[in-house]
C-alpha cells in the first residue's frame, strides 16, 4: 500500500510544530545564573556543573534546530513541487524511505554513497 504525500505532509507539519514547541520550552527553561553564597570551593564545583549543563543544553538545542531545518526543508520541497525527489541523483525516492523518514533528502543509494565517501575521508592518513 502506497503512502500518500498528503499524509507525509501532515506528519511533517506535526513534527515541525512539535520541534518548535520543544525548542521554545528549552529557551523558557534556561535561567540566568544566580548569585551564589558560600564556600569559594563549592562555587567552582557549581560553575563546572553549570558549564556542563550549559554545554549539554547547547547540544540538545543544536540537534533540535538541525531537525527543524530538515523538516522545514522538506515542507519547502512540497511547496516547490520537488518533494520525494532525491537531492543527489534527482530520481524519485522509494515511498518506504519517505514513510520511514519523511524529511529524507537522499535516496538510499545516494545516502550509502555519501556514507562511503565520508568514511573514506576519515580513514585516510
Amino acid at each position: 500500500m502506497a503512502i500518500s504525500f498528503d499524509l507525509l505532509r501532515s506528519r511533517l507539519e506535526g513534527e515541525y510544530k512539535r520541534l518548535s514547541e520543544q525548542l521554545e520550552q528549552l529557551d523558557i527553561s534556561t535561567h540566568p545564573a544566580e548569585e551564589r553564597e558560600g564556600s569559594p570551593f563549592g562555587k567552582r564545583e557549581e560553575e563546572a556543573t553549570e558549564t556542563m549543563e550549559f554545554e549539554k543544553r547547547l547540544s540538545i538545542e543544536k540537534h533540535i534546530k538541525d531537525q527543524l531545518d530538515d523538516v522545514g526543508h522538506a515542507l519547502e520541497k512540497f511547496e516547490d513541487g520537488t518533494y520525494g525527489l532525491c537531492e543527489g541523483c534527482g530520481q524519485a525516492m522509494d515511498p518506504a524511505r519517505l514513510e520511514a523518514l519523511p524529511q529524507a533528502r537522499l535516496c538510499m543509494s545516494c545516502k550509502a554513497q555519501q556514507a562511503k565517501n565520508a568514511k573514506g575521508k576519515f580513514s585516510a592518513k
